[in-house]
């Protein structure tokens, strides 16, 4: 059994050929061993006339056996949208929580795709709320549409005031889940406005911005 590790990732396992599967168990440290469930492939392509079932079938049925049992969820999220491609941010189970996100620098610009297991208009489907440390900037909450099929669309915003961190909220109760790509952040700093802080909300289904790793 060899092992690897680098700063930027996590350990790597290397199986050889005569070890068996439980060696590899005991080199990730995996005590108890806990039941599987993948979910992969065809979110983008079903039939929309399905969707409210599946929705109910995923969200109420399958997540909360899963979390019941202690289940380990692959979930390859909801395929290509317009504004989201695999690989992107899926959530598991419990998705009332809030995705933080720490800058390695200040920014005035902040942006995701987003898309949340529902389809149709949603009001507040999504809200970012903006920080300079412990300190609130400001957030703003937007609507999402079906995109073209899972609602969703492009959440952006722009501060005078520099911040560092950004959490992320989606609306959990009309959608059991969630998925996020896409992310972008910048540094140049707005004109200033009149007022101390503008909070200024920017296209929500930006299509013209191309996929792109988090960057500066």
């Amino acid at each position: 059994m060899n092992s690897a590790t680098d700063p930027r990732s996590v350990p790597t396992i290397v199986r050889q050929a005569d070890r068996d599967i439980t060696s590899v168990r005991e080199a990730l440290g995996i005590t108890t061993p806990a039941p599987v469930i993948l979910i992969s492939g065809g979110a983008d392509t079903f039939d929309p006339a399905i969707a409210p079932k599946l929705t109910q079938l995923i969200g109420r049925g399958l997540l909360r056996a899963g979390r019941a049992a202690g289940a380990v969820i692959i979930d390859g999220g909801p395929g290509t949208t317009n504004n989201i491609a695999p690989p992107n941010i899926v959530s598991v189970g419990n998705n009332t929580g809030v995705l933080g996100v720490m800058l390695p620098t200040t920014a005035t610009l902040f942006g995701y795709g987003f898309a949340i297991l529902d389809i149709g208009t949603v009001a507040n489907a999504t809200t970012i709320s903006l920080f300079m440390g412990s300190t609130p900037v400001g957030s703003l909450s937007y609507p999402g549409a079906s995109d073209p099929l899972f609602t969703g669309g492009f959440a952006g915003i722009e501060s005078t005031i520099s911040f560092n961190r950004a959490e992320l909220t989606f609306n959990s109760v009309v959608a059991p889940a969630f998925a996020v790509d896409n992310v972008r952040y910048s540094g140049v700093v707005p004109e200033p406005a009149t007022a101390p802080v503008v909070l200024a909300a920017l296209a929500l289904a930006c299509a013209s911005w191309r996929r792109r790793p988090i960057r500066n």
